[in-house]
């Protein structure tokens, strides 16, 4: 006597292929989201107490990176610029701008803005820009073009995969040292090679080589290694 239909068989089948496929369905998904700007904020302009343009000070009036964030080459921080660096010239010009009354009114009290941090890691992951710099990562390979953002966002994702990327092959990204804030270095091309030490480079992984050994890059191995960037 047949307990069950014929057709229970092909159900079962394709019940339980249908779950497999869910359930990677549903991995996937969650991969994509925590991929995705709603978790990374990759793109997102955060609100400031003053809306700063890093297009109008660095592009149009060609300030060096280095002006308001004082400690970059020096300090696992790069610095927020205090009140009295704005009012170098803030105290000449557009004085009376009504978006910039946060900019006076932080500086007559003596109390700091509280600007909202843009590229923020996680406390489980140390960074240290100092590093970076003196290794020749420029400052738009991790913060892209910043030169024309006329509100500030952050460029990547800054997950693991994306750090990974460049520590696992940094021939791809380095450059010489005065070349770091150099908003619009191009890299070397068989047109505008770029000169190290007096030899020219065409292209940017022989670029990348020579400047890793003369850099003193510890190895992939190393710089790949948890402990590297998990302390």
């Amino acid at each position: 006597m047949q307990i069950f239909h014929r057709s229970t068989n092909t159900i079962s089948r394709a019940t339980i292929f249908g779950a497999v496929f869910v359930v990677a369905f549903v991995f996937w998904a969650m991969a994509q989201i925590q991929r995705s700007p709603y978790v990374t904020y990759e793109g997102v302009v955060k609100p400031q107490p003053a809306p700063f343009s890093h297009q109008h000070h660095v592009t149009g009036l060609g300030i060096d990176c280095r002006y308001c964030h004082t400690s970059v080459e020096n300090s696992k921080f790069a610095g927020i610029p205090p009140t009295k660096t704005c009012m170098n010239c803030h105290s000449q010009i557009w004085t009376n701008a009504a978006l910039l009354e946060p900019v006076r009114e932080s500086f007559r009290t003596d109390k700091s803005l509280q600007w909202t941090r843009v590229n923020q890691l996680p406390d489980y992951v140390f960074f240290d820009h100092s590093i970076h710099i003196n290794k020749g990562v420029g400052c738009n390979t991790c913060h892209g073009p910043i030169d024309r953002m006329p509100l500030t966002y952050q460029h990547a994702s800054l997950q693991m995969e994306w750090c990974l990327d460049c520590h696992r092959a940094p021939e791809k990204y380095l450059r010489p040292r005065d070349q770091v804030f150099d908003m619009q270095y191009p890299g070397p091309t068989p047109e505008d090679p770029v000169v190290v030490d007096g030899k020219s480079f065409t292209d940017q992984l022989s670029l990348g080589a020579a400047l890793k050994n003369k850099y003193k890059l510890r190895t992939t191995a190393d710089i790949t290694s948890c402990s590297t960037c998990h302390r």
